[in-house]
């Protein structure tokens, strides 16, 4: 059985190692069963919401669900907007090169981190010795910043909208004008060989669910919401809609994705974090979207 690696972000997708937080959802039995299967995993933070919302939207009906590895078929969300550097209220800092000194929570090798080590706080002034990093999953980082043990956090939805409606933080700036931060869907390559026909199917079954996010946003927000809910987050339905509206979900295969990646390429290469540049003309796959938008 072929596995998917769902909602992997490009630098997770360029070192080839993104693991993420999956989920098993009960089969769906597509009317061509017989044909392929697939499981899809999603991260449980807002990242991984638009494709808990594809799972439960019944736009799938036709398909099963899955995770793997390393084709990218299309490019699904762009979440710079849920990527906040964040800093407690109380300290009246105001950009990131007030964090001089600072203990930072920070998740260790995660995309947001790299960024925010390797572009942000450089160009902010801060040399690595500048600040202290204290290493944390981003769902405990909102306990922290009460607690007050650290004095500011590079987090994500929903957990930067929870933080200032408690009015625990106030946000220094978001990813998008740095990163947006394209969250890619990927496959095997010899499941893109043996089945394009699903593949297809599949990324239709996205553009219903971006219809969605586009114009039918209180259905969307009740049913991410309800998931947050019964994991016993205590937020508003506002504070939630908050944190919805900062996705981007259009997925398609744009135009500057090959220089954005060989960009974002170029960097880890340098700092050693992959061997050599993929092979893009391999790595990436935009004819299935076409045909899907076809």
């Amino acid at each position: 059985m072929t596995n998917w690696k769902d909602g992997i972000t490009r630098r997770h997708y360029l070192a080839a190692t993104g693991a993420v937080l999956t989920a098993g959802f009960g089969k769906i039995v597509p009317a061509f069963a017989q044909a392929v299967t697939l499981r899809q995993g999603y991260q449980t933070n807002m990242w991984g919401m638009p494709t808990y919302y594809l799972l439960r939207s019944g736009a799938l009906e036709k398909l099963g669900h899955a995770r793997g590895q390393l084709v990218a078929i299309a490019q699904i969300e762009e979440l710079g907007k849920t990527t906040r550097v964040m800093a407690r209220k109380e300290l009246g800092i105001k950009s990131v090169a007030e964090l001089k000194g600072r203990k930072i929570a920070n998740q260790t090798g995660s995309s947001i981190s790299q960024v925010f080590v390797d572009q942000i706080a450089p160009k902010a002034g801060l040399k690595k010795e500048d600040w202290q990093e204290v290493r944390m999953n981003v769902n405990d980082m909102v306990a922290a910043m009460a607690a007050k043990t650290v004095d500011a956090m590079i987090n994500v939805e929903p957990y930067n909208s929870i933080a200032e409606a408690d009015g625990l933080a106030n946000t220094l700036m978001n990813y998008w004008d740095v990163d947006r931060m394209p969250v890619f869907m990927a496959a095997t390559p010899e499941f893109v060989d043996k089945n394009p026909d699903a593949l297809v199917r599949y990324l239709r079954a996205w553009l219903s669910v971006a219809d969605d996010f586009r114009n039918n946003k209180q259905k969307v927000s009740d049913s991410i919401y309800a998931f947050y809910i019964s994991k016993g987050y205590k937020m508003s339905l506002d504070t939630f809609c908050n944190a919805v509206s900062t996705i981007e979900v259009n997925p398609g295969f744009p135009s500057n994705v090959r220089g954005y990646m060989q960009a974002q390429a170029e960097v880890l290469l340098r700092e050693k974090k992959i061997k050599e540049i993929p092979d893009w003309g391999k790595a990436l796959r935009p004819e299935f979207m076409q045909r899907a938008r076809g």
